[in-house]
């Protein structure tokens, strides 16, 4: 593999892959279970912190072996063989079924822009993952650019959004516009009910969910013991922030009160603000940020059974790498995956099956790092996790 990655591309797979549908569907889901402003913003700061303690301890066991393949190379070396091929195989296909879905999504949103693909759905999704198999069969440099350019159009496209709400909340009339003393009103926090404040906590959860993407590229990126914490620490905070401006958008122009319930606020946004064309806009949005998303899940899911080749765990032409970096023959097995994935419309119930499995790998790799710690005392470390081991249990 070429060492050619710097701390910029950690942050843009970083931001790819967590910024993704969550964050324009999921505050409703929280405002339903914390009616509170205050609460509010705080389970999405709670979120960020519980994937930051997350981060932090993969960070150490990334600096310390600094491994292409994803989580898997961790409890492998810990754990040994058999743990290592449940957590490889299954942070394969999950990967690719995350894939194949946002190629299907894609398909979806584009219909309604362009009429005539509207009933060749599945065409269109598999056009996407052909598309990107051919720009990343050119080189891992040529990922990095399109990873890099996707997630600054991304978050930049966001951004614009939430300025653009808060603007023009302040300008024009709005049905039912919140104000700070009617959204504080109701109800106090005392009121909420520790139960929903776990629901919500959960849901925010998820939407940070992919920020382990940088050390899927361990071995490829420069400096790793200073760059991988640096994009896994850094890359969150930029998408807390970024969380943070999006929801006090959105409650600029959408009462938490009617935001509570609703499945996909940024379009009751997006309407009330630009009417019917408001949609349109949207729909871009959401595919630029499913596209930054696609490219960072399609890089890392090569990745995986390069590395479980490596370890003679698949078969060894998947660990061949192309003089311009790529693991070509995963890249080719994993985008075959994908295809069918779309194609048999059961990626969802692979994911389904898998999500226990998926819950467990994070399990399995912060197990290793006690078996590391006390195994392996003297191996170098360039980052530890601080606090160890009270935060981590």
């Amino acid at each position: 593999m070429l060492t050619v990655l710097g701390a910029a591309f950690g942050v843009a797979v970083l931001v790819g892959n967590t910024i993704g549908l969550g964050i324009l569907r999921t505050p409703g889901e929280v405002a339903a279970q914390v009616p509170s402003v205050t609460g509010f913003m705080l389970v999405w700061i709670a979120g960020a912190v519980y994937a930051l303690l997350g981060a932090l301890t993969i960070s150490e066991l990334a600096a310390m072996r600094p491994r292409s393949g994803g989580l898997y190379p961790f409890v492998h070396h810990a754990l040994g063989p058999y743990p290592g091929f449940v957590s490889g195989w299954t942070d394969w296909i999950a990967t690719c079924g995350s894939a194949a879905a946002g190629a299907i999504v894609i398909a979806e949103y584009l219909g309604p822009l362009i009429p005539a693909l509207a009933n060749h759905q599945w065409v269109v999704a598999m056009s996407v993952i052909v598309a990107f198999t051919l720009l990343q069969s050119g080189g891992v440099r040529v990922g990095d650019a399109a990873q890099q350019f996707t997630s600054l159009l991304k978050g930049l496209a966001l951004i614009a959004l939430a300025i653009v709400a808060l603007v023009m909340s302040r300008g024009i009339e709005l049905p039912a516009k919140a104000t700070v003393a009617a959204i504080t009103q109701y109800p106090s926090a005392a009121a909420i009910a520790v139960a929903g404040i776990v629901v919500a906590l959960q849901s925010a959860i998820f939407t940070y969910d992919g920020w382990t993407g940088p050390v899927y590229f361990g071995e490829e990126v420069r400096d790793p013991g200073r760059n991988l914490p640096r994009s896994m620490i850094g890359g969150l905070l930029i998408v807390l922030a970024i969380y943070l401006l999006l929801n006090a958008a959105f409650l600029s122009v959408v009462p938490i009160t009617e935001m509570a319930g609703d499945k996909f606020v940024a379009a009751t946004v997006a309407t009330r603000l630009f009417g019917p064309s408001g949609d349109t806009g949207l729909r871009v949005l959401m595919i630029v940020s499913l596209l930054a998303a696609v490219n960072a899940c399609m890089m890392m899911a090569s990745r995986v059974p390069y590395a479980m080749s490596r370890d003679q765990l698949l078969p060894a032409s998947f660990c061949t790498v192309s003089k311009g970096g790529t693991p070509l023959p995963a890249l080719l097995v994993s985008s075959l995956f994908m295809l069918v994935f779309i194609a048999s419309n059961s990626f969802n119930t692979v994911l389904a099956l898998l999500s226990f499995c998926f819950v467990a790998n994070y399990a399995l790799t912060f197990f290793s790092l006690f078996v590391l710690r006390w195994r392996e005392p003297d191996t170098a470390r360039p980052f530890r996790v601080p606090g160890y081991p009270g935060y981590l249990v």
